[in-house]
């Protein structure tokens, strides 16, 4: 057991940050201290952890003085102003926002897929996108088998995704339309309930939208192969958890579904749900909640050479984003780094 370390969790009382919380208490990550920081407005909140209760304090200066390792849950804006800050105080910092992924300097980590690269952080680590992060789980076993070419991607994301506000929308408007009552859009541009949202961020100068670059930018990166091209459209779904996509992949040498179910099925990370004679396949619903990155659907391409389809779907609050997080927290202290 690796001695306890100091904590902290910045955006502690968000989605992404409270299930870092839960996951740190699940898995018996060596926690001495759990500093857990927030806004001002949510200073002074208990939130519970292996039994006892936290007191929420105000993310600020001097937040990080003592801390070991720092998970960064709060957006952009928050990594911009203190992550640095954290490692300059002696932290090793882990974050979840999009700020540092495209960082030459930073290491853009899936544990599974290039746990390597984190022998080179100096500091501070990124953590993918929810979608990329499922996605390069899965596409592993097929590029170390064959390579890939090229990967199509379209995703059906849910409303978790987008913090608080997608999933309070959902539920307003769902229960809205139960009721009869008019249904109002609100926090998304356009109705989510019973509709589909083929736009997640804002919009790029190229017509793609920024969700779709991520996807793009930063499985080349965890890959470290500027050769492997992806294209991607990511769509907003009535769906309150957990995230699904439709992979279409062009591998360089032929790899056959039998091949790749197999490979898929030893894979770290990964648990195949593939019998469409009895209609077992992965879907969102029983996924939520869980850890696995479950992939079904398994096929040839007869349209291209080399090619294969599958379906992936992983709980984004977890594998997506928490805890792909503290997986590379337990790996740093696995290989001495922390």
């Amino acid at each position: 057991m690796a001695a306890p370390y100091t904590v902290a969790v910045a955006g502690a009382t968000g989605v992404v940050g409270g299930t870092v919380r839960a996951i740190l208490e699940q898995r018996d990550f060596p926690v001495g201290e759990l500093r857990l920081l927030a806004s001002a407005r949510s200073a002074g909140r208990r939130l519970p952890f292996k039994g006892a209760e936290v007191e929420v304090r105000e993310l600020g200066p001097g937040a990080f003085d003592g801390v070991d390792l720092a998970f960064f849950a709060a957006g952009g804006s928050v990594s911009r102003e203190y992550a640095r800050q954290a490692v300059d105080a002696g932290a090793v910092v882990i974050d979840k926002s999009s700020v540092f992924r495209q960082d030459p300097e930073v290491p853009l980590v899936v544990p599974e897929v290039n746990g390597d690269h984190l022998a080179a952080h100096k500091g501070l680590i990124a953590t993918p996108n929810c979608s990329t992060i499922q996605m390069v789980v899965a596409l592993k076993p097929i590029y170390d088998a064959a390579g890939i070419e090229r990967v199509v991607v379209s995703t059906y994301q849910a409303v978790s995704g987008s913090g608080q506000g997608g999933i309070a929308a959902l539920d307003a408007q769902a229960r809205a339309w139960a009721a009869g009552d008019p249904v109002e859009a609100q926090f998304y541009p356009h109705q989510i309930a019973f509709n589909l949202l083929p736009h997640i961020d804002s919009f790029l100068p190229s017509g793609a939208t920024k969700e779709e670059q991520k996807m793009v930018d930063e499985t080349v990166k965890i890959f470290a192969d500027p050769e492997l091209k992806v294209t991607a459209t990511c769509v907003r779904v009535p769906v309150f958890g957990a995230h699904s996509e439709a992979v279409n992949v062009q591998t360089r040498k032929k790899l056959g579904a039998a091949e790749a179910r197999a490979l898929l099925a030893a894979a770290p990370g990964v648990v195949v749900v593939d019998d469409p004679a009895e209609l077992r396949y992965p879907m969102p619903l029983p996924a939520e909640g869980d850890d696995p990155v479950y992939v079904g659907r398994i096929r040839e391409d007869v349209t291209i050479a080399n090619g294969l389809d599958l379906w992936v779907v992983a709980d984004n609050l977890r594998k997506g984003a928490a805890l792909n997080a503290v997986q590379i927290a337990e790996a740093l202290v696995a290989r001495g780094l922390l």
